[in-house]
């Protein structure tokens, strides 16, 4: 068993609450409230600025020059890519700003943004995987069994669902096993053990959405 493989396995409870919550279902089936989604989509937009600072750390100190260029493209994809998603929703929307980092969003990206400047580079490649792979999955969850019709949030869907970003997924989790295999053991189960607290900060980022949870 490679270490995506086993790593999955300590999630999985985790990943069938996820596809559980009543915002990924309500999101499927076209019915979630707008308010949470413009809450989601505002705090979302300000993650992935921060998730591509992430990942551009990442690629900064990778040892091989093509996960180097592997990670400044998926750094661009985070900022430019799906920012231009996230335009498109905030006019359909009636976004006009995203307003201020709330907790959730602040706990991930600071997480992620400390693993990736201090952590061992295999951690910090770990710790951004779920972002990645969790997406991809749910992306699938929805397109393969909780689709409607005329889905408000089809644009979304189809960004999670598609080939395109299939691809990257599966390469970044390429690279983390081969990483994972020239490392020590000491190294691979604190990978495991980034990758499960993003896994968390997955969860609770959906949770704080359709409860608009935001500071005191």
């Amino acid at each position: 068993m490679n270490w995506s493989e086993f790593t999955w396995k300590q999630i999985e409870d985790r990943y069938q609450s996820i596809i559980k919550m009543p915002f990924i279902a309500e999101l499927a089936d076209g019915t979630l409230p707008k308010e949470k989604f413009r809450f989601y989509m505002a705090q979302d937009s300000l993650y992935l600025e921060h998730f591509g600072r992430a990942l551009s750390l990442i690629a900064a100190r990778a040892h091989d020059i093509k996960d180097t260029l592997n990670y400044l493209k998926y750094a661009e994809t985070a900022i430019i890519v799906e920012n231009a998603l996230h335009e498109s929703y905030f006019k359909d929307f009636g976004l006009t700003e995203k307003g201020n980092m709330q907790p959730a969003c602040h706990h991930y990206v600071h997480f992620l943004k400390s693993t990736a400047a201090l952590e061992a580079l295999e951690i910090a490649m770990a710790a951004v995987l779920p972002c990645f792979w969790i997406y991809k999955k749910v992306g699938d969850h929805i397109c393969n069994h909780l689709q409607s019709h005329n889905n408000p949030y089809q644009k979304w869907i189809d960004t999670y669902g598609g080939d395109d970003f299939a691809e990257a997924v599966q390469q970044a989790i390429n690279i983390c096993d081969r990483v994972a295999s020239e490392t020590t053991a000491a190294i691979r189960e604190r990978m495991t053990q980034a990758f499960i607290t993003s896994s968390r900060m997955e969860y609770s980022f959906w949770e704080a959405a359709y409860h608009l949870k935001s500071w005191e």
